[in-house]
């Protein structure tokens, strides 16, 4: 057989397998629209210089397609187009390309990378010391707000230490040990009803936490030490809950802001990695939106006070996201999703407030840590 009857046979092979290829990919795409689109004010970052708080929040799996899917589907406006300086994050991980949440969220948490699944510990699976601890032991208050279950590798990673993310019984117990002022998330059925017989809120309570098990027990709350756990896994989907997420971070910053050393706050759209994990458009961008109408109420926030610093990031990608088609007028994406893991883009780092500027450029993602560790001189 000539060469080039082996071509051109390779090329009607590959013309025949088109059609086929093409129609998969259709059976794929999402359609998504936004009905009621939400209007977007515009916040002006504060031009003062003095930073006294850092509020970090994490839109977990959270990529530029996932921002823009939700900025065209809110008809081209979203909070997060105040912030005033943008950056890109490397994610990968010690021992993999392609991170998790576990590893992702300890390099920001502790600026050190770390192996895959590992929570909280470098790669020898020794504790290493976060942003929450080292604010805490300069006398800062701290916090953090999820919408995920606490045994969950994200919120884990600035309190916990194991060497497995999937040990939770395990992970839940070291919380009782953090030094932390302010938590809300889901997960009671680790904290009580345990199989050592521990019953973490009891153990919680003993160490002077207030220990609310729902929103209207939380509100009443007006000083002191908090660890809210209202549900047994996680919050209700977005639908469910309102703007729980935005009122329980506000909550945590009106009790975090009565110590006169400033604060450190950890605030993540938690379920917007299981979502895309579940390849759900729909349920995907009811959270990208809950999490940047949270980012609009912590700017308009930060913007009165003026003398506080957020950075909005994401610790991976996940379910490689990719807008194909859309009509910005009527709110409407239509989206593939290529894999039902995580991926390994960079992802935006987004700043508003004093100290913005810094978070610009491209950078690994411990960088994260080191840059607001400065920032608060920790």
């Amino acid at each position: 057989m000539s060469k080039l009857v082996r071509i051109c046979i390779f090329a009607l092979s590959v013309m025949a397998c088109l059609p086929v290829s093409g129609q998969e990919c259709r059976d794929k795409e999402q359609t998504y629209v936004l009905e009621q689109p939400y209007e977007v004010a515009k916040i002006v970052s504060p031009q003062g210089k003095k930073i006294k708080n850092v509020i970090l929040m994490i839109g977990d799996g959270m990529s530029l397609m996932h921002v823009y899917s939700a900025w065209t589907a809110n008809r081209g406006k979203l909070f997060l187009d105040n912030s005033k300086a943008v950056g890109l994050s490397k994610t990968y991980c010690a021992d993999r390309l392609i991170t998790d949440s576990g590893a992702g969220g300890t390099a920001i948490a502790t600026g050190q990378k770390t192996n895959y699944h590992y929570v909280g510990v470098d790669m020898l699976g020794r504790p290493l010391k976060s942003l929450i601890e080292l604010a805490s032991a300069k006398g800062k208050a701290t916090g953090m707000a999820v919408t995920c279950r606490l045994w969950d590798a994200t919120p884990a990673d600035f309190c916990c230490h194991n060497t497995d993310r999937n040990a939770e019984a395990e992970i839940v117990a070291d919380y009782v040990n953090c030094n932390i002022d302010y938590v809300f998330g889901g997960g009671a059925q680790l904290f009580e009803n345990r199989e050592d017989g521990r019953n973490l809120f009891d153990e919680l309570r003993a160490k002077g936490f207030q220990t609310p098990r729902s929103w209207d027990e939380l509100a009443a709350v007006t000083k002191g030490k908090v660890f809210a756990v209202p549900y047994p896994v996680d919050t209700p989907p977005p639908a469910e809950r309102g703007d729980l997420l935005a009122r329980a971070s506000l909550k945590g910053i009106e009790l975090l802001n009565r110590n006169k050393k400033g604060f450190f706050m950890m605030i993540e759209g938690s379920q917007l990695d299981d979502y895309a994990h579940f390849n759900d458009l729909d349920l995907l961008m009811q959270e990208t939106h809950d999490f940047d109408r949270t980012i609009g109420a912590v700017y308009e926030w930060a913007a009165k006070d003026g003398e506080t610093l957020v950075v909005v990031t994401a610790d991976h990608e996940t379910g490689g996201l990719t807008l194909v088609d859309g009509d910005l007028k009527a709110g409407k994406i239509v989206c593939n999703f290529s894999t039902g893991g995580h991926s390994g883009v960079m992802v935006p780092v987004y700043a508003f407030g004093p100290g913005a500027e810094v978070f610009t450029g491209i950078y690994e993602n411990t960088a994260i840590f080191d840059k607001i560790k400065s920032l608060l001189d920790l």
